[in-house]
């Protein structure tokens, strides 16, 4: 019976990573989780009974506890990161330790034999050209430290030849740990909630993926490795090119009563505003399973489950 293929995933038990996690479990490979635990959450608890899954507490950061590890991985999956302009703003050297100096600290320690799949964001284009698709040969122009660190790293990591990384659009969607700051997410958690959206930038347009198709698209990448290696892919649902108040709209359909509005309040630190083309993920045979509308749909129910009230009563 032939060895099992070997995955480390760090940041294994972020939002990507505990839905990942057990798809890569269902496809039939060993998976070795590391993650520090940060947000004092056990979303890969569903996993623990798998002999394929072993999970070690510790820092993405840290030579002494990534060489034993990488030593037993043939693939490594960097998802350690602080994700969202937003956070790194508030920790920026953590933002550059963990997403960009992680990642090359891993780089170093692994052969040219194993295999690197990275997620980056397509926040990279910062500001598209207006009517034009951004492609992978688009320049980068990112705004924030988030899409900067992001960009750094993706470079490092094609300079391998064994290494394929993702442009991810904004990701939606359920997850065992669950992020209701996501746009799509904050959105629908805000019309079941409140009722009611106050919008800044709202033309501003971004494109969407469920977090269970970026399982996918890593799913996809490992089986078809030879074919993908040494290039991005940006990996987004090619009919959800949709800006703040076109969602709004499409939430709407399954939230009566859901209003939204309006008003010069804010702006995105990340300044995304372009529409994207998926064409050469799309072209190696991918196809997204899960549409924005069963998203909104099952983020409904998901939030009938989940109240922010820790300090209310009701």
């Amino acid at each position: 019976m032939a060895a099992k293929t070997r995955i480390l995933v760090t940041g294994g038990a972020g939002y990507l990573g505990s839905t990942m996690i057990p798809a890569l479990l269902d496809a039939g490979y060993a998976v070795t989780a590391l993650d520090n635990f940060m947000f004092r959450q056990a979303p890969l608890a569903h996993v623990c009974a798998n002999p394929d899954f072993d999970v070690v507490r510790g820092d993405a950061r840290d030579v002494a506890v990534l060489k034993p590890l990488v030593a037993k991985a043939d693939i490594a999956i960097p998802l350690a990161a602080l994700v969202g302009a937003p956070l790194c703003n508030a920790d920026k050297i953590g933002a550059e330790t963990i997403n960009r100096e992680a990642v090359v600290t891993l780089l170093k320690l692994l052969s040219k034999d194993q295999r690197v799949l990275m997620p980056v964001t397509n926040s990279g284009y910062g500001v598209g050209e207006k009517g034009k698709e951004c492609t992978e040969d688009s320049p980068l122009r990112p705004i924030s430290l988030y899409g900067t660190t992001k960009v750094e790293a993706e470079r490092a990591v094609l300079e391998r030849e064994n290494a394929i990384s993702f442009r991810l659009a904004t990701v939606f969607g359920m997850s065992p740990r669950m992020r209701i700051d996501l746009l799509v997410n904050d959105f629908v958690h805000r019309a079941v909630t409140d009722r009611a959206v106050v919008l800044f930038e709202p033309h501003f347009k971004r494109n969407y993926i469920h977090v269970r198709d970026v399982a996918n698209a890593f799913l996809h990448g490992i089986a078809k490795f030879d074919q993908m290696k040494g290039r991005p892919y940006n990996v987004g649902l090619s009919d959800a090119n949709l800006s703040k108040w076109e969602l709004c709209e499409r939430i709407a359909k399954h939230v009566p009563g859901f209003v939204f509005m309006e008003a010069p309040i804010g702006e995105d630190p990340d300044k995304r505003d372009y529409i994207v083309s998926n064409s050469r993920i799309e072209a190696t045979g991918f196809a997204p399973r899960h549409s924005l509308d069963a998203g909104i749909v099952e983020l409904i129910k998901g939030f009938r489950m989940i109240r922010n009230t820790v300090y209310g009563n009701v």
